[in-house]
């Protein structure tokens, strides 16, 4: 599958502002001391171990970024797997341009590489069902919009990018709002008829409430066990999007599926992901 990607324009801020982190107030002292200005080289970005790719763009931003004259050449697309030994990408240019990018791009793409990967294994777990596995906002601060897109290239799909893209009413809105009824009749009362709603529940009961008010598109089942997600499916028959979330893991996830939910959350995503072992080989 091949992926859409955003245009540079957006990712350099967050990209140049790692690399002025690396380099500090003086630059790359070590470079400076000990490479000639005029050595040219050819480095290759290899994976090291089994992997689904991610992090590629931003990889190939951040060694432009230092250097426009390096050539970098996207051997493994964003959102395909790979093999040890696997040449990822190669760049060609100014051997102390090439070494000043290293270990921003290496950071960004292992980390990604690392999301995309647990986000394949998640998705391989819900195979013969309609289950779509979702990210949540529990990202890395700063690093939210690469690592959404890590989980699309995993298979995954993202949930809300921030508190501004949909309503979500959390158990904490309902017990400061006064219950169930309060939350949604509010939300009827104020919101844009653009705004999708979704709302949290803890227990079948409060799903029956939701089911009788009525306001919400989207009802999230909380830490549910699988026999109570099952009823949950029976209970809704269809009318509202379900979404189980709370203890989602690589382990677990194929019996949550398995229940009939529409969608299933995990933080794990994006909180819980190793990083993937790749290296720069000049």
């Amino acid at each position: 599958m091949s992926f859409a990607t955003l245009p540079d324009l957006i990712l350099e801020p967050l990209v140049k502002s790692a690399l002025m982190e690396d380099l500090g107030s003086y630059g790359d002292v070590t470079t400076r001391a000990v490479i000639p200005d005029d050595v040219t080289y050819s480095a290759r970005l290899r994976a090291r171990e089994e992997a689904v790719v991610s992090g590629m763009q931003v990889a190939a931003l951040a060694f432009r970024l230092v250097d426009a004259n390096l050539r970098v050449n996207t051997l493994v697309a964003d959102g395909a797997a790979c093999q040890p030994g696997d040449v990822l990408m190669e760049i060609e240019g100014k051997a102390a341009s090439i070494l000043m990018g290293e270990r921003v791009a290496l950071n960004f793409a292992g980390r990604l590489t690392g999301i995309a990967t647990l986000t394949a294994a998640m998705v391989a777990e819900t195979r013969g069902t309609e289950a779509r596995i979702t990210c949540t906002r529990k990202t890395t601060p700063g690093l939210r919009m690469v690592e959404k897109l890590a989980v699309l290239h995993g298979g995954g799909f993202n949930h809300r990018y921030s508190l501004s893209d949909a309503i979500l009413i959390k158990d904490n809105h309902i017990a400061a709002a006064g219950g169930i009824r309060a939350v949604l009749d509010a939300t009827k009362a104020h919101a844009s008829h653009m705004m999708a709603v979704e709302i949290e529940v803890d227990t079948l009961d409060q799903l029956r409430e939701v089911l009788e008010v009525g306001g919400a598109s989207v009802v999230l089942l909380d830490n549910m066990t699988p026999d109570q997600l099952r009823e949950a499916v029976e209970i809704n028959a269809g009318r509202l999007a379900l979404e189980a979330s709370g203890n989602v893991k690589r382990d677990t996830v194929a019996a949550i599926a398995a229940t009939g939910v529409d969608y299933i959350s995990s933080g794990a995503l994006t909180h819980s992901a190793r990083t993937v072992d790749l290296g720069l080989d000049f």
